[in-house]
Protein backbone atom coordinates (compact mmCIF):
# COMPACT_ATOMS: atom_id res chain seq x y z
CA UNK A 1 0.00 0.00 0.00
CA UNK A 2 1.78 3.48 -0.88
CA UNK A 3 2.32 5.19 2.52
CA UNK A 4 1.17 8.63 0.03
CA UNK A 5 -2.13 10.03 0.82
CA UNK A 6 -5.28 10.87 -1.99
CA UNK A 7 -4.18 13.80 -3.79
CA UNK A 8 -6.71 16.25 -4.69
CA UNK A 9 -8.26 16.39 -8.46
CA UNK A 10 -5.75 18.64 -10.81
CA UNK A 11 -7.18 21.77 -12.03
CA UNK A 12 -5.84 23.37 -15.38
CA UNK A 13 -6.10 27.10 -15.25
CA UNK A 14 -6.79 27.66 -11.85
CA UNK A 15 -5.03 30.40 -10.07
CA UNK A 16 -2.91 29.60 -7.48
CA UNK A 17 -4.96 29.78 -3.42
CA UNK A 18 -2.65 30.99 -0.49
CA UNK A 19 -3.97 28.97 3.06
CA UNK A 20 -2.46 30.01 5.79
CA UNK A 21 -2.86 27.55 9.14
CA UNK A 22 -2.48 29.40 12.67
CA UNK A 23 -1.25 25.85 15.00
CA UNK A 24 -1.54 26.52 18.88
CA UNK A 25 -0.01 23.67 21.10
CA UNK A 26 -3.58 21.60 22.00
CA UNK A 27 -6.09 20.85 24.44
CA UNK A 28 -8.36 17.40 25.31
CA UNK A 29 -11.94 17.02 23.79
CA UNK A 30 -13.79 17.18 26.93
CA UNK A 31 -12.56 18.01 30.48
CA UNK A 32 -12.58 14.22 31.29
CA UNK A 33 -10.12 11.42 32.52
CA UNK A 34 -10.55 9.43 29.14
CA UNK A 35 -10.20 12.74 26.79
CA UNK A 36 -7.34 13.88 29.21
CA UNK A 37 -5.79 10.52 29.15
CA UNK A 38 -5.62 10.33 25.03
CA UNK A 39 -4.45 13.83 24.97
CA UNK A 40 -1.52 13.25 27.56
CA UNK A 41 -0.32 10.41 25.90
CA UNK A 42 0.04 12.15 22.64
CA UNK A 43 1.39 14.83 24.19
CA UNK A 44 3.87 13.77 26.90
CA UNK A 45 5.21 11.05 23.99
CA UNK A 46 6.49 13.61 21.74
CA UNK A 47 10.14 13.75 22.20
CA UNK A 48 10.49 17.12 21.66
CA UNK A 49 8.55 17.44 24.81
CA UNK A 50 10.21 14.92 26.75
CA UNK A 51 14.00 14.02 26.16
CA UNK A 52 14.27 10.95 28.87
CA UNK A 53 15.50 8.00 27.07
CA UNK A 54 12.52 6.36 25.29
CA UNK A 55 12.63 3.18 27.26
CA UNK A 56 12.57 4.64 30.35
CA UNK A 57 9.86 7.28 29.87
CA UNK A 58 7.84 4.69 28.13
CA UNK A 59 7.28 2.72 31.67
CA UNK A 60 7.09 5.87 33.88
CA UNK A 61 4.58 7.46 31.22
CA UNK A 62 2.69 4.47 30.91
CA UNK A 63 3.49 2.72 34.56
CA UNK A 64 2.60 6.12 36.54
CA UNK A 65 1.47 9.56 34.73
CA UNK A 66 -1.06 7.97 32.44
CA UNK A 67 -2.78 6.44 35.61
CA UNK A 68 -2.50 9.01 37.83
CA UNK A 69 -2.79 12.57 36.07
CA UNK A 70 -5.74 12.21 33.85
CA UNK A 71 -8.04 12.61 36.94
CA UNK A 72 -6.31 15.48 38.23
CA UNK A 73 -5.84 17.26 35.07
CA UNK A 74 -9.88 16.75 33.75
CA UNK A 75 -10.75 18.75 37.57
CA UNK A 76 -8.39 21.60 36.20
CA UNK A 77 -10.15 21.44 33.10
CA UNK A 78 -13.58 21.56 34.18
CA UNK A 79 -12.82 24.26 36.07
CA UNK A 80 -12.05 26.51 32.80
CA UNK A 81 -14.21 24.84 30.38
CA UNK A 82 -16.99 26.91 29.98
CA UNK A 83 -20.16 26.14 26.87
CA UNK A 84 -18.42 26.51 23.48
CA UNK A 85 -15.24 24.25 24.75
CA UNK A 86 -12.08 24.49 25.98
CA UNK A 87 -11.10 28.48 25.81
CA UNK A 88 -7.94 27.63 23.97
CA UNK A 89 -9.64 26.10 21.51
CA UNK A 90 -12.24 28.43 21.34
CA UNK A 91 -9.93 31.71 21.30
CA UNK A 92 -7.65 29.95 18.74
CA UNK A 93 -11.05 29.07 16.28
CA UNK A 94 -12.11 33.16 16.78
CA UNK A 95 -8.51 34.09 16.11
CA UNK A 96 -8.44 32.46 12.21
CA UNK A 97 -11.69 33.59 11.53
CA UNK A 98 -10.85 37.13 12.41
CA UNK A 99 -7.94 36.83 10.40
CA UNK A 100 -9.30 35.74 7.11
CA UNK A 101 -11.96 38.42 7.75
CA UNK A 102 -9.31 41.13 8.13
CA UNK A 103 -7.35 39.65 4.87
CA UNK A 104 -9.87 39.53 3.26
CA UNK A 105 -10.91 43.63 4.31
CA UNK A 106 -7.29 44.24 3.24
CA UNK A 107 -7.83 42.99 -0.27
CA UNK A 108 -6.80 39.31 -0.38
CA UNK A 109 -10.30 37.61 -0.06
CA UNK A 110 -9.30 34.33 -1.35
CA UNK A 111 -6.75 33.39 1.43
CA UNK A 112 -8.44 30.36 3.09
CA UNK A 113 -7.03 30.30 6.80
CA UNK A 114 -7.96 27.84 9.37
CA UNK A 115 -6.72 26.58 13.08
CA UNK A 116 -4.97 23.78 14.25
CA UNK A 117 -3.58 22.17 17.79
CA UNK A 118 -0.92 20.24 17.73
CA UNK A 119 -1.65 17.91 20.46
CA UNK A 120 -5.36 16.88 19.73
CA UNK A 121 -8.05 18.21 17.08
CA UNK A 122 -8.40 19.74 14.68
CA UNK A 123 -4.63 18.51 13.91
CA UNK A 124 -1.97 19.64 11.87
CA UNK A 125 -2.66 17.01 9.06
CA UNK A 126 -6.08 17.06 9.06
CA UNK A 127 -6.33 20.73 8.69
CA UNK A 128 -3.42 21.02 5.81
CA UNK A 129 -5.35 18.52 4.02
CA UNK A 130 -8.65 20.26 4.11
CA UNK A 131 -6.28 23.26 2.60
CA UNK A 132 -5.18 21.25 0.16
CA UNK A 133 -8.74 20.14 -0.60
CA UNK A 134 -9.57 23.77 -0.89
CA UNK A 135 -7.24 24.17 -3.99
CA UNK A 136 -4.08 25.84 -1.79
CA UNK A 137 -1.14 25.22 -2.99
CA UNK A 138 0.77 28.13 -1.03
CA UNK A 139 0.20 27.29 2.28
CA UNK A 140 2.04 29.37 5.34
CA UNK A 141 2.40 27.30 8.57
CA UNK A 142 1.84 30.12 12.02
CA UNK A 143 2.52 28.93 15.18
CA UNK A 144 1.05 30.54 17.82
CA UNK A 145 4.20 30.74 20.15
CA UNK A 146 5.58 33.77 19.98
CA UNK A 147 9.01 32.82 21.30
CA UNK A 148 11.20 29.89 19.67
CA UNK A 149 11.35 26.39 21.73
CA UNK A 150 12.32 23.13 20.31
CA UNK A 151 9.55 21.82 22.02
CA UNK A 152 6.88 23.78 20.75
CA UNK A 153 7.64 25.10 17.05
CA UNK A 154 10.35 22.73 17.11
CA UNK A 155 7.61 20.03 16.97
CA UNK A 156 5.01 21.97 14.80
CA UNK A 157 7.97 21.34 12.41
CA UNK A 158 8.06 17.53 13.03
CA UNK A 159 4.21 17.48 12.47
CA UNK A 160 4.56 19.56 8.72
CA UNK A 161 7.24 17.04 8.08
CA UNK A 162 5.20 14.26 8.77
CA UNK A 163 2.17 15.46 6.48
CA UNK A 164 4.72 16.08 3.61
CA UNK A 165 5.97 12.40 3.92
CA UNK A 166 2.43 11.37 3.15
CA UNK A 167 2.00 13.58 0.37
CA UNK A 168 2.77 13.44 -3.42
CA UNK A 169 2.00 16.87 -4.67
CA UNK A 170 3.88 19.22 -2.31
CA UNK A 171 2.46 22.78 -1.95
CA UNK A 172 4.46 25.77 -1.48
CA UNK A 173 5.56 25.98 2.33
CA UNK A 174 6.46 28.48 4.97
CA UNK A 175 6.52 28.80 8.99
CA UNK A 176 7.18 31.63 11.02
CA UNK A 177 9.65 30.56 13.11
CA UNK A 178 8.76 33.23 16.22
CA UNK A 179 7.46 36.76 16.76
CA UNK A 180 9.15 37.65 20.29
CA UNK A 181 10.01 41.24 19.19
CA UNK A 182 7.44 41.91 16.61
CA UNK A 183 5.82 45.63 17.45
CA UNK A 184 2.59 44.58 16.71
CA UNK A 185 2.83 42.18 18.92
CA UNK A 186 4.96 43.96 22.07
CA UNK A 187 2.51 46.98 21.41
CA UNK A 188 -0.20 45.35 21.49
CA UNK A 189 0.47 43.35 25.21
CA UNK A 190 1.61 46.60 26.34
CA UNK A 191 -1.80 48.42 25.28
CA UNK A 192 -3.89 45.34 27.38
CA UNK A 193 -1.54 46.35 30.43
CA UNK A 194 -2.25 50.22 29.91
CA UNK A 195 -6.17 50.01 30.04
CA UNK A 196 -6.09 47.66 32.93
CA UNK A 197 -4.42 50.39 35.07
CA UNK A 198 -6.60 52.73 33.97
CA UNK A 199 -9.72 50.50 35.30
CA UNK A 200 -7.63 49.50 38.04
CA UNK A 201 -4.83 51.44 39.53
CA UNK A 202 -0.87 50.36 39.15
CA UNK A 203 -0.05 47.52 41.05
CA UNK A 204 3.24 47.71 42.99
CA UNK A 205 5.11 44.70 40.37
CA UNK A 206 4.33 43.40 37.28
CA UNK A 207 5.47 39.99 36.74
CA UNK A 208 5.65 38.74 33.53
CA UNK A 209 5.05 35.29 33.53
CA UNK A 210 6.08 32.52 30.59
CA UNK A 211 5.54 28.96 30.30
CA UNK A 212 8.63 26.81 31.66
CA UNK A 213 11.01 24.41 30.11
CA UNK A 214 13.81 22.43 31.55
CA UNK A 215 17.08 24.38 32.40
CA UNK A 216 19.00 21.68 30.05
CA UNK A 217 17.29 22.92 26.85
CA UNK A 218 19.10 26.40 27.54
CA UNK A 219 22.20 24.33 28.00
CA UNK A 220 22.17 22.55 25.10
CA UNK A 221 21.10 25.61 22.97
CA UNK A 222 17.26 26.58 22.93
CA UNK A 223 16.97 30.24 22.64
CA UNK A 224 13.43 29.94 24.55
CA UNK A 225 14.93 31.67 27.59
CA UNK A 226 16.47 35.02 25.55
CA UNK A 227 13.63 35.41 23.32
CA UNK A 228 11.39 35.09 26.70
CA UNK A 229 13.69 37.91 28.36
CA UNK A 230 13.38 39.69 24.88
CA UNK A 231 9.72 39.77 25.05
CA UNK A 232 9.60 41.02 28.84
CA UNK A 233 12.56 43.71 27.76
CA UNK A 234 10.44 45.41 24.88
CA UNK A 235 7.11 45.01 27.16
CA UNK A 236 8.88 47.17 30.22
CA UNK A 237 10.29 49.65 27.76
CA UNK A 238 6.67 50.16 26.52
CA UNK A 239 5.31 50.55 29.25
CA UNK A 240 8.09 52.67 30.70
CA UNK A 241 9.35 50.23 33.69
CA UNK A 242 12.54 50.28 35.44
CA UNK A 243 14.00 46.62 36.59
CA UNK A 244 12.94 47.14 40.26
CA UNK A 245 9.17 47.01 38.98
CA UNK A 246 8.44 44.08 37.50
CA UNK A 247 9.89 40.38 37.24
CA UNK A 248 10.24 37.30 34.66
CA UNK A 249 9.23 34.44 36.07
CA UNK A 250 8.82 30.85 34.48
CA UNK A 251 5.53 28.73 35.27
CA UNK A 252 4.09 25.11 34.71
CA UNK A 253 6.86 23.01 35.96
CA UNK A 254 6.19 19.11 35.28
CA UNK A 255 8.56 16.88 37.34
CA UNK A 256 11.58 16.88 39.74
CA UNK A 257 14.13 18.14 36.99
CA UNK A 258 14.90 22.00 37.43
CA UNK A 259 13.40 23.75 34.72
CA UNK A 260 13.84 27.46 33.76
CA UNK A 261 13.91 30.10 37.02
CA UNK A 262 12.69 32.10 38.46
CA UNK A 263 9.22 30.11 39.19
CA UNK A 264 6.43 32.19 38.98
CA UNK A 265 4.70 30.72 42.14
CA UNK A 266 7.56 31.08 44.89
CA UNK A 267 8.48 34.55 43.54
CA UNK A 268 4.96 36.19 44.10
CA UNK A 269 5.55 34.07 47.31
CA UNK A 270 8.22 35.70 47.70
CA UNK A 271 6.70 39.33 47.17
CA UNK A 272 4.03 38.64 49.23
CA UNK A 273 6.09 37.91 52.12
CA UNK A 274 8.78 41.07 51.66
CA UNK A 275 5.55 43.36 51.72
CA UNK A 276 4.26 43.75 48.26
CA UNK A 277 0.66 43.99 48.67
CA UNK A 278 -0.43 44.52 45.20
CA UNK A 279 0.69 42.74 41.78
CA UNK A 280 -0.61 42.33 38.30
CA UNK A 281 0.31 38.99 36.10
CA UNK A 282 0.75 38.69 32.43
CA UNK A 283 1.65 35.58 30.32
CA UNK A 284 3.16 36.99 26.73
CA UNK A 285 4.34 33.57 26.19
CA UNK A 286 0.27 32.63 25.42
CA UNK A 287 -1.67 34.58 22.53
CA UNK A 288 -4.70 32.63 24.05
CA UNK A 289 -6.34 32.30 27.39
CA UNK A 290 -5.54 28.22 28.21
CA UNK A 291 -5.47 26.31 31.36
CA UNK A 292 -1.88 27.17 32.28
CA UNK A 293 -3.41 31.24 32.47
CA UNK A 294 -6.66 30.62 33.88
CA UNK A 295 -6.59 27.54 36.40
CA UNK A 296 -2.55 28.15 37.02
CA UNK A 297 -2.18 31.56 37.06
CA UNK A 298 -5.69 33.16 37.83
CA UNK A 299 -6.72 31.00 40.82
CA UNK A 300 -3.68 28.83 42.13
CA UNK A 301 -1.37 31.67 41.70
CA UNK A 302 -3.57 33.89 43.06
CA UNK A 303 -4.40 31.85 46.37
CA UNK A 304 -0.82 31.22 46.71
CA UNK A 305 0.30 35.23 46.46
CA UNK A 306 -3.06 36.24 49.05
CA UNK A 307 -1.92 33.28 51.34
CA UNK A 308 1.56 34.16 51.65
CA UNK A 309 0.11 38.14 52.79
CA UNK A 310 -0.62 40.11 49.45
CA UNK A 311 -3.94 41.36 49.44
CA UNK A 312 -4.74 42.74 45.65
CA UNK A 313 -3.50 40.36 42.82
CA UNK A 314 -4.54 40.71 39.25
CA UNK A 315 -4.46 38.35 36.39
CA UNK A 316 -4.35 40.04 32.83
CA UNK A 317 -5.89 38.58 30.17
CA UNK A 318 -3.82 37.13 27.02
CA UNK A 319 -4.31 39.04 23.53
CA UNK A 320 -7.19 36.16 22.30
CA UNK A 321 -9.51 38.52 20.22
CA UNK A 322 -8.00 41.69 20.62
CA UNK A 323 -8.58 44.17 17.63
CA UNK A 324 -4.60 45.44 17.78
CA UNK A 325 -3.89 42.04 18.33
CA UNK A 326 -5.63 40.24 15.47
CA UNK A 327 -4.11 43.26 13.17
CA UNK A 328 -0.65 42.51 14.49
CA UNK A 329 -1.28 38.76 13.33
CA UNK A 330 -2.56 40.21 9.89
CA UNK A 331 0.89 41.90 9.59
CA UNK A 332 2.90 39.02 10.56
CA UNK A 333 0.79 36.60 7.40
CA UNK A 334 1.30 39.63 5.00
CA UNK A 335 5.01 40.32 5.74
CA UNK A 336 5.58 36.59 5.56
CA UNK A 337 3.35 35.90 2.41
CA UNK A 338 3.99 39.36 0.38
CA UNK A 339 5.13 38.02 -2.70
CA UNK A 340 2.52 35.20 -2.62
CA UNK A 341 -0.18 38.29 -1.93
CA UNK A 342 1.41 40.63 -4.67
CA UNK A 343 0.83 38.09 -7.34
CA UNK A 344 -2.10 39.53 -9.64
CA UNK A 345 -4.61 36.65 -10.24
CA UNK A 346 -5.27 35.90 -13.44
CA UNK A 347 -8.36 37.21 -15.43
CA UNK A 348 -11.08 34.95 -16.44
CA UNK A 349 -10.08 34.96 -20.37
CA UNK A 350 -6.20 34.28 -19.24
CA UNK A 351 -7.47 31.67 -17.44
CA UNK A 352 -9.48 29.74 -20.12
CA UNK A 353 -6.83 30.47 -22.40
CA UNK A 354 -4.20 28.37 -19.93
CA UNK A 355 -7.28 25.80 -19.88
CA UNK A 356 -7.31 25.53 -23.31
CA UNK A 357 -3.60 25.18 -24.20
CA UNK A 358 -3.34 22.02 -21.21
CA UNK A 359 -6.16 20.32 -22.59
CA UNK A 360 -4.35 20.51 -25.78
CA UNK A 361 -1.38 18.84 -24.62
CA UNK A 362 -3.19 16.42 -22.46
CA UNK A 363 -5.14 14.94 -25.97
CA UNK A 364 -1.57 15.32 -27.80
CA UNK A 365 0.29 12.82 -25.10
Amino acid sequence: MSRFRPEPAFRHGVAPRIGVLLVNLGTPDAPTPSALRRYLKQFLSDDRVVEIPKPLWWLILNGIILNTRPKKSAHKYESVWDREGSPLAVHTKRQAKLVRGYLGQAGHPGVEVLHAMRYGNPSVGTQLDALRAAGCDRILIVPLYPQYAGSTTGSVADALADWMRRCRNLPELRMLRAFAGDAGYIDAIAASVREHWQRNGRADRLVISFHGVPRYTLDRGDPYHCECHKTARLIAERLALTPEQYFVTFQSRFGRAEWLQPYTEPTLQALAREGVKKVDVICPGFVADCLETLEEIAIECHQAFIAAGGKDFSYIPCLNERDDWIRALVNLVERQASDWLASPAPDAATLERSAKRANALGAKT
